[in-house]
């Protein structure tokens, strides 16, 4: 029975591994109801693969112990056991058993989860999954920023739910925070709905969990979780008119000069622009190109000059913009905050 004891150890090593490597992408530490769910219909597949494993593997190990061929073979070969109707029946009724409990334990999650009835004063966000960034509008709060989710945190005293209604602006898309809830698709032409309540402040990353073209695997996500105070200074904020700094006039105006006014919107300009995200604060946020690169102005700078050389394929072009025009246009939006 060792061999089976070292495979379970290896398996107990590689989750202690994944939880101290990636602490905030790791489903098996849920830091919300909906990750909880799937947290636990996974512990008991587990359990029950783990125990079967362990059946079988501890039956193979005993035949082939108690079987194995002897010093002196005498040639006779063993009695023979040819059908047998309770064995029969046990092959067929516990697999059925199996599959009814993981079935049933599945179905309960999923009506739970998908079932909640949304308090009145949940946080409302739309999610649109774009290639490949991230759209998140809060219409209550007339805010729209991209790839950073803020939520307040959930706690006994002050619970707090956020309702996302997911949609698609161009091809599938998947909206996933392992820590936080289940994957749930973004398909074109249909909305659909999840819901969160992360029930411990900090950072929890995401990914887009369906293949979407060349840029898939770095679709990445962010969702900040901050007391219900911080939150509301950083939604204040948010709804600030971007900042219109006098010695950065000429900056300023050599960025609404150019062609960027029409895919990006800067509140208070005349950048009215929605196919690329928001810039009104840009420099909130904590990366850039969908979490690929750090929003640091040396990285702002490479993905102004040339975002294809970055993230290729993305639907932001090379403006070839001449030094001036670039050193320009970097110290403006680095004034954005």
């Amino acid at each position: 029975m060792k061999f089976p004891l070292r495979v379970a150890g290896l398996l107990f090593a590689a989750m202690s591994f994944g939880q101290a490597v990636h602490p905030v992408a790791n489903m098996f530490r849920p830091r919300a109801t909906p990750a909880e769910s799937v947290f636990n219909i996974s512990m008991l597949m587990l359990a029950i693969c783990g125990a079967i494993f362990v059946i079988v593997a501890g039956l193979l190990a005993f035949t082939i112990v108690r079987f194995r061929r002897r010093k002196v073979d005498d040639g006779r070969e063993p009695a023979q056991v040819y059908g047998g109707n309770r064995i029969e029946i046990a092959w067929t009724v516990i697999p059925i058993l199996i599959v009814l409990t993981l079935g049933m334990a599945t179905a309960r999650a999923v009506v739970e989860v998908q079932n909640k009835r949304m308090p009145v004063d949940a946080l409302k966000v739309t999610v649109i999954g774009r290639q490949w960034w991230w759209e998140f509008r809060y219409p209550d709060l007339g805010v729209v920023t991209a790839n950073e989710l803020h939520v307040p945190v959930s706690t006994v005293a002050q619970p707090a739910v956020t309702a996302l209604t997911l949609e698609s602006i161009d091809v599938a898309h998947s909206f996933w925070v392992p820590q936080l809830a289940g994957k749930t698709d973004l398909i074109p032409g249909i909305t659909n709905h999840m819901w969160i309540d992360p029930r411990q402040e900090g950072t929890f990353l995401g990914n887009c969990a369906e293949y979407c073209g060349t840029q898939h695997a770095n679709m990445l996500l962010r969702v900040v979780v901050e007391p219900a105070a911080d939150f509301e200074k950083w939604a204040a904020a948010q709804k600030m008119n971007a900042a219109s700094d006098p010695q950065l006039e000429s900056a300023r105006n050599t960025f609404l000069s150019l062609n960027c006014i029409n895919c990006h919107t800067v509140s208070g300009t005349i950048a009215k622009g929605t196919f690329g995200p928001d810039l009104s604060h840009l420099m909130s946020r904590t990366t850039l190109a969908s979490g690929m690169i750090s929003n640091t102005p040396g990285n702002l700078h490479a993905w102004v000059k040339d975002p294809q050389a970055i993230k290729r394929g993305n639907l932001m072009p090379n403006m070839q913009l001449n030094p001036r025009e670039l050193d320009e246009v970097v110290k403006y939006l680095s004034s954005l905050k």
